[in-house]
Order: structure tokens, then C-alpha cells, then sequence
């Protein structure tokens, strides 16, 4: 058996035949993983897991869809992210350490700080914050202002917005960062693309092979890029990170690190521009409220990350015993803290299935998680919904879906994959 094959079979193949046993005995959870309903729209099954209890039991995990709870597990230290293989039966394990020996680095392998848990999290997130500061990001404004310009003004009349625009603008900002020359750009895109979907749980064969190909062909390309940085560095942030003085990154933590930026970086912000600009379309009385008070565009991005969250799940495991919502969990247990959910909690949001820009509270949502883990693409994320919509709508304030928008396939990235649109 290949590499690939039994890296597959240890992350998905066992987890896959697992769900669709669960599944068909009626597992509620299971229904998550294999409901192609569910993926469409999973906003009435969030409701469902909501109405059964602060914590839901399943054969496989528990879930919650409650802000308090959800809250609660991301910001616990009982909890953490790291997957050890001293968890699996020994047969399984022997498998995973065997197949590690020839793995690429994606953004869920080691030594991403996705999956790594105190005190390696803790040096990674310092290190990368010595670059990834405030200031940096807050820098990069005027660069994108003008890339948002430039693309639209390439764009006839009508044009797929997510391929033309969504995609481009944020994939544009990660290659400054990371110092990727431009036309380099189509094909970051297309890595990013073959490997989103390795966040998801129980991938096909022929899915997670299509992922690690994109994983390994990215990973071999930066490694030279590293070489090309440190015999020339930029003023991106990257060269500041190969070039860091004292303690420094590997080549491997480099890698993770920039294929983390990739994924993070570029892929929700896709999913937070192409669902925003939706969410405007289908809200015309909310874009009118914007283009009268243009001051409300970064609370208007907060409420677009609530209402339709680019990240919808992510997971924890209990590392020691621990009571939560009235419930003793033990080291081993999964628990899934469902986003999407968590950020339509009537509980905290009043009247949660409406879409209101002017929500006061709408920066409470879980969607770039929480605790020692939060996303550090926050920032940058918000910085480009903002430029990105705004530039969109003041250019186009009479833009309309012409056409039949595609959802993207995957189910922890939500967003859409095409979104046909046109203008006057």
C-alpha cells in the first residue's frame, strides 16, 4: 500500500466507514458528514443539534451548536487541537507513523499551528507575530484598494464574480505576503483549490489524493522559493520571517506556516467576499443602508461573518476531565463546536436568521474560533472584506445575480464556487 493510501485510510478511510455506519443506524451527527442536503444549507440542522441540549452525544463525538457552550470548549485549556496517534488502536497507529515518513506538509499536518497544541503553538504564534503585527496588516490597505481597482476594472459587464474577483483579490494579498511573483498567482489558486477540501472529514480516495497533489507540488515549489528569500530577501513578511534574527523557523515550520497563511489567508476570505456580495444582492434595503452611512461597512462585515460564516465547524479533544454544560467529558473525547450555529444562537443574537448590517452585537460570532487559537488572519480578513465589498458596491451599486450561483463542495469551508453577476 502507497503512502498516500495509508495517509488516507488513517485520516479519512477509517472516520468515513465510521460515518456512513453511524449514519445509516440514524446518528443525527453522522447526518452532518454525509447529507448533501445538510451542505446546501445547514443552518435547520444547526437549529436541530441547538434544540437537543447545550452538548449533543453521537457515536463518534459530541456537538454543539450554542454560543455559550462553543465558547466555552474553543477558550478551554482542557481542550486542545494536536492529534496523537498513542489514541488510535496500535495496528492503526503503526499505519499513521509509517506513512508520515513521505508525507507533504498541508495546512492539517504538523507542525501547522491548526493542529499542534502548547508550548510549540505558543513559539509558532510568537514568532509569526513579530511580522504579523497590527500595523503590517493594516499597511497592506493601500495595496489592496488598488488591487480591488485594477480587477474591477478589467471586468465587462458580465463576469463570474468568484473566479474574477472573489478569488483574485484575496490571492493577489497573500502572494505580496508571502512574495510570490504576480503571475504566480492562477497558480497558487489552483493548489489552493486541490487542498481546501483536507479540512473536511472522510474524503474519498480520489479526493485526498487530488489534495495531497496540490499539497506536494505547493510544498516543493516554496521550499526553493525559502532558498530564493534568503539569498534575496523582499520586504514582504515572509522574507522577514525566513530572516528572523535568534530564534528561528525551520524549513518545515516555514512551510507550514506559509501553506496555514495560504488556507487561512486566502481561502475564507474567498468564501467572505463571494457570500457577502450574495448577501447584498439578496439584501438590497440592507446595500442601501450601507451606501447611506459608508461608516457602517466594518460592522457590515462582522454581521456577514455571523449570518454565513466561511469556517463552520472545527473540533477540539479533551486532554484531562473536564465539566462542561453540566457534562463530565474525558481525555479522548471529541468535541465538534459547530460556528455556523453557535453564530445564529437566538440565545445571543436576536431574531439570528436575519441579516441586519446595523447589528450591534454582530462582532460576538465564533468565526475565526477562540482561545489560543484564534485566527490570526483576522485582522487581515476583515480588512479585505471591507475594501473588497465597499469597492465592489461603489463601482457597481446596480450589480445583480445574472445566472445560477454553485456552492463549493466542501462543508468546513462554506462559500461559493461560482456566482455569475452582471451591471448596467
Amino acid at each position: 500500500m502507497s503512502g498516500t493510501a495509508l495517509r488516507w485510510a488513517t485520516k479519512h478511510g477509517f472516520a468515513r466507514m465510521g460515518i456512513s455506519a453511524a449514519a445509516r443506524k440514524g446518528d443525527i451527527q453522522a447526518r452532518y458528514f454525509v447529507d448533501p442536503e445538510v451542505r446546501e444549507d445547514p443552518y435547520p440542522f444547526y437549529d436541530r443539534i441547538r434544540e437537543q441540549g447545550p452538548l449533543v452525544r453521537g457515536s463518534l463525538m459530541w456537538a454543539t451548536a450554542r454560543h455559550d457552550v462553543a465558547s466555552a470548549v474553543l477558550r478551554s485549556d482542557a481542550f486542545g487541537v494536536g492529534f496523537s496517534d498513542r489514541r488510535l488502536p496500535t495496528p492503526v497507529a503503526l499505519l499513521w507513523r509509517l506513512s508520515r515518513r513521505t508525507a507533504p506538509i498541508g495546512p492539517v499536518d504538523p507542525p501547522s499551528m491548526l493542529v499542534i497544541d502548547p508550548p510549540d503553538h505558543t513559539r509558532y504564534r510568537r514568532l509569526v507575530s513579530k511580522v504579523f503585527t497590527a500595523r503590517a496588516i493594516e499597511a497592506l490597505r493601500p495595496r489592496i484598494e488598488r488591487t480591488a481597482e485594477e480587477l474591477l476594472d478589467g471586468l465587462g459587464p458580465r463576469f463570474d464574480l468568484v473566479d474574477r474577483y472573489a478569488a483574485l483579490l484575496p490571492v493577489t494579498v497573500i502572494a505580496d505576503i508571502l512574495g510570490v511573483p504576480l503571475d504566480m498567482r492562477r497558480q497558487f489558486l489552483d493548489w489552493g483549490t486541490m487542498s481546501a477540501p483536507t479540512l473536511d472529514l472522510g474524503l474519498t480516495y480520489r479526493q485526498y489524493r487530488r489534495t495531497e497533489i496540490g499539497i506536494r507540488r505547493s510544498n516543493a515549489w516554496m521550499r526553493g522559493h525559502f532558498e530564493r528569500l534568503r539569498k534575496a530577501p523582499g520586504d514582504d513578511l515572509l522574507s522577514q520571517l525566513v530572516h528572523l534574527e535568534g530564534e528561528q523557523l525551520t524549513d518545515d515550520e516555514l512551510l507550514a506556516t506559509a501553506g496555514l497563511l495560504l488556507a487561512a489567508g486566502f481561502e475564507t476570505t474567498v468564501n467572505l467576499l463571494g457570500t457577502g456580495a450574495a448577501l447584498l444582492m439578496h439584501h438590497p434595503d440592507q446595500l442601501a443602508t450601507l451606501k447611506a452611512d459608508p461608516g457602517l461597512w466594518r460592522g457590515a462585515v462582522e454581521e456577514m461573518l455571523r449570518f454565513d460564516s466561511p469556517v463552520q465547524n472545527t473540533a477540539r479533544v479533551c486532554q484531562r476531565p473536564v465539566e462542561i454544560a453540566g457534562t463530565t467529558l474525558q481525555p479522548g473525547h471529541v468535541v465538534v463546536p459547530m460556528l455556523g450555529g453557535a453564530n445564529r444562537d437566538p440565545a445571543v443574537f436576536t431574531d439570528p436568521g436575519r441579516f441586519d448590517v446595523t447589528r450591534p452585537n454582530a462582532r460576538e460570532h465564533l468565526s475565526f474560533s477562540g482561545g489560543v487559537h484564534y485566527c490570526l488572519g483576522a485582522a487581515l480578513a476583515r480588512l479585505e472584506g471591507e475594501v473588497g465589498l465597499k469597492t465592489l458596491f461603489d463601482r457597481h451599486p446596480d450589480l445583480v445575480i445574472d445566472g445560477t450561483p454553485r456552492r463549493r463542495r466542501t462543508r468546513v469551508l462554506r462559500g461559493y464556487a461560482s456566482l455569475p453577476v452582471a451591471y448596467q
